[in-house]
């Protein structure tokens, strides 16, 4: 999955935003839809579950960005994106939905079980049973 260097920088910003207020807070995605005076979701998530009260919190945090965005803070909910080796390597050992970039194997789509994850590189087992690496680009 490739991000552009404005998405990294404004997940940088946003993180470094809400670290010291919000400890425990990750940021899972955001997305941007219009670009600049568009409209901003930002995703957050933390151990016990995301509620209104730490949505309305975060917003309030991030106050800077709505002069540039219409801002929504959001749980990721069930079918969260994995974006980072932390967030893979919680999952592993569940089944997932991998959507590569590249074509591997002659395609870009996977589905299994998240069998090891690394800083670089990521194992399913297919549910076909074959075994795949995916490694990073980045």
């Amino acid at each position: 999955m490739g991000e552009s260097n404005q998405h990294r920088q404004l997940v940088t910003t946003i993180e470094a935003t809400l670290a010291g207020q919000f400890p425990e807070l990750e940021v899972v995605d955001i997305d941007v839809h219009g670009g600049r005076s568009g409209r901003l979701t930002v995703y957050v998530d933390r151990p016990g579950g995301v509620d209104l009260v730490l949505c309305e919190a975060v917003t309030r945090a991030l106050d800077d960005l709505r002069d540039r965005y219409a801002l929504e803070v959001s749980s990721p909910g069930l079918d969260r994106p994995l974006r980072t080796a932390a967030q893979f390597a919680r999952a592993t050992g569940q089944r997932v939905y991998v959507k590569t970039d590249t074509r591997l194997a002659g395609r870009a789509v996977f589905r299994g079980r998240l069998t090891e994850s690394g800083a670089d590189v990521v194992r399913l087992t297919l549910d076909e049973g074959a075994a795949l690496d995916i490694r990073s680009t980045r």
